[in-house]
């Protein structure tokens, strides 16, 4: 059983905590779908999200950048019919928009979680003082890979939406201390500790 302080409140909760919240993500279809569910999420809840994940997969074709870069109106149509789908114009054409800058990144630099993680050289990160609890909305880092985003033309990603990203793929390792998601990532995962930077409470 996990021991960070999420109030569970139901199972799908749970096991997205307990086997994919941190772990390292290094495909990019994965990377893409975390990303999006984070933009989908703005002014709405993460359990939410988890509740209509399917939906999602089923109307962004499993979230394959390539067949959502080529969406035309009729798509945005049929997403918007879709029941039990989240009806919002402007999240679903930001999402084919940003699987449009998803691809001119991995044409760039290859592979866009190759991209990513340079940030912070590859490896996990684990902020003093953030095993404790001490855990904030956004740094310097969310700060950095927010601008280089919307930059690049991605939308609704500000920087306590990009540090959430940042914690669900893994490149920052928020798991409490005495929870064991903590331990075992740090086990098989490269990682470096670093002083907290510019954090926002």
């Amino acid at each position: 059983m996990s021991s960070c302080d999420w109030g569970f409140t139901f199972e799908a909760m749970r096991t997205y905590h307990d086997t994919e919240w941190g772990v390292p993500a290094h495909d990019d279809r994965l990377m893409f779908e975390h990303l999006m569910m984070e933009a989908m999420q703005c002014g709405l809840s993460w359990s939410l999200m988890l509740k209509k994940r399917e939906i999602f997969r089923a109307c962004f074709d499993g979230f394959d950048y390539d067949k959502i870069a080529a969406y035309t109106e009729t798509d945005v149509e049929r997403i918007m019919n879709t029941e039990g789908m989240i009806r919002s114009r402007r999240k679903i054409e930001a999402v084919i928009n940003n699987a449009k800058c998803f691809q001119k990144i991995r044409q760039e630099h290859g592979s866009f979680c190759d991209w990513l993680w340079a940030h912070s050289g590859g490896k996990t990160i684990l902020y003093m003082g953030h095993e404790k609890g001490r855990i904030p909305v956004s740094n310097g880092l969310s700060d950095e890979i927010a601008r280089e985003l919307r930059d690049c033309g991605f939308k609704y990603l500000g920087t306590v939406t990009v540090y959430s990203h940042l914690q669900a793929c893994g490149i920052i390792n928020d798991h409490g201390k005495d929870c064991p998601c903590y331990h075992a990532i740090n086990e098989h995962n490269p990682t470096v500790r670093k002083r907290r930077y510019l954090e926002k409470p």
